[in-house]
């Protein structure tokens, strides 16, 4: 994230005394991703972020593994994941492998009595169902159906939906999560072409400093192992900061489609990427408009890279039976296109008002024992004529 942004009250120059009312320091604390190499926040607490005063015993939450290696085109029906009233404990890791996590969650209550923070990876969720304030150190991020919440590694947060219908998808990202290079200037800034810009970004707002003492659990996930930490001070306790790390939100429903007289390449959908896979928005938008078009998708091969689709809303013109939450998984190694009969039907057609997100990794995935429990076991075959 290279958009500079600052809340609350910061010092004149950085790392230099900065003082309470009282005559106190404030705590200065900086917060990065990348080292002390790339974008970074400067935080100010009253207290020092760092005052651990019990721990509880480590729990192994890493995903359970069903298959490793496979070939074939797989779906899974998301619904089918069950709401379950804890944040954490609706988390339903599908596919995985060394990069991600694709996860499913249906958390029915906000979270009250613990605060979360992933050390591993960053955070994109994007809601599906549901509306409600994500509260972090930065400040507060209201959030509502079809909105990607990007959260920084090592972000501190607790999440207040407004009712007990929530539906999430969640990737986990063990690399930086990143607007794609192709749409910023040399000095970071978001160009013409880029299908949105920072004034699309929503950084958090309402920065509230609680300046309490007690305990404080925060639990942590690191390597497939949650963490329980209580502190003595309460994390948000932030009188301000600024900064060009945050977490922030955009709304797919601000993707600006980009269209053309043929049928355009997933490229021209890019979202994010990181290091090792990038994220995709299909929108509504108008078709291809050569006289000769054909709207739907032409057959390709995935030769680098796992395809995953999470169908949101909308009618998908290139596959049958596709029901909202469906994910379609298509690996590397073998080619999927249209399903049969969806290359004539789309000739004509003059726009569509599909929403679907896409991952695209450049590692194989791997298969949990919760993807296989929610499987279109038939669907490999769906392109038999």
């Amino acid at each position: 994230m290279s958009h500079y942004y600052t809340l609350g009250t910061i010092p004149h120059k950085r790392h230099t005394q900065f003082r309470k009312p009282d005559g106190g320091l404030y705590s200065e604390q900086l917060f990065s991703t990348e080292g002390f190499s790339n974008d970074y926040a400067l935080l100010y607490h009253c207290h020092p972020p760092t005052q651990i005063i019990r721990t509880e015993p480590q729990q192994d939450v890493s995903p359970h593994i069903a298959e490793e290696k496979m070939l074939q085109h797989r779906s899974f029906e998301g619904f089918r994941i069950k709401p379950v009233a804890d944040y954490l404990a609706s988390r339903v890791p599908i596919l995985v492998n060394n990069d991600c996590h694709l996860v499913l969650a249906a958390p029915q209550q906000s979270m009250e009595d613990y605060f979360y923070k992933n050390t591993d990876g960053d955070e994109l969720i994007f809601v599906h169902e549901g509306s409600g304030v994500v509260t972090t150190q930065y400040g507060l991020l209201p959030f509502s159906t079809g909105d990607y919440i990007v959260l920084p590694r090592g972000t501190i947060y607790q999440i207040r939906f407004n009712d007990a219908h929530n539906r999430l998808f969640i990737v986990e990202s063990f690399t930086p999560i990143r607007f794609p290079k192709r749409y910023l200037s040399k000095n970071g800034q978001l160009m013409e072409h880029a299908p949105y810009c920072e004034r699309d970004i929503r950084p958090p707002q309402d920065l509230e400093t609680i300046d309490q003492k007690g305990d404080f659990l925060i639990k942590a996930k690191k390597k497939g192992v949650l963490y329980g930490l209580h502190y003595g001070t309460h994390p948000f306790d932030v009188i301000g900061w600024d900064g060009c790390c945050y977490p922030f939100i955009f709304s797919i429903h601000d993707f600006e489609p980009i269209t053309g007289r043929v049928h355009q390449p997933p490229p021209v959908h890019q979202t994010f990427e990181t290091n090792a896979f990038v994220v995709c928005s299909f929108v509504p938008r108008l078709f291809d408009y050569h006289p000769q078009s054909i709207p739907a998708p032409y057959n390709h091969s995935n030769i680098d890279s796992d395809e995953v689709i999470y169908y949101v809303d909308g009618d998908f013109m290139s596959r049958k039976q596709v029901t909202r939450g469906m994910i379609t998984l298509h690996p590397a190694g073998i080619p999927h296109g249209p399903h049969p009969g969806a290359v004539e039907k789309s000739i004509g057609a003059k726009e569509t008002k599909e929403l679907a997100v896409m991952v695209d990794t450049f590692h194989p995935l791997m298969l949990t024992r919760e993807a296989l429990e929610i499987e279109n076991p038939d669907y490999i075959m769906s392109w038999a004529e």
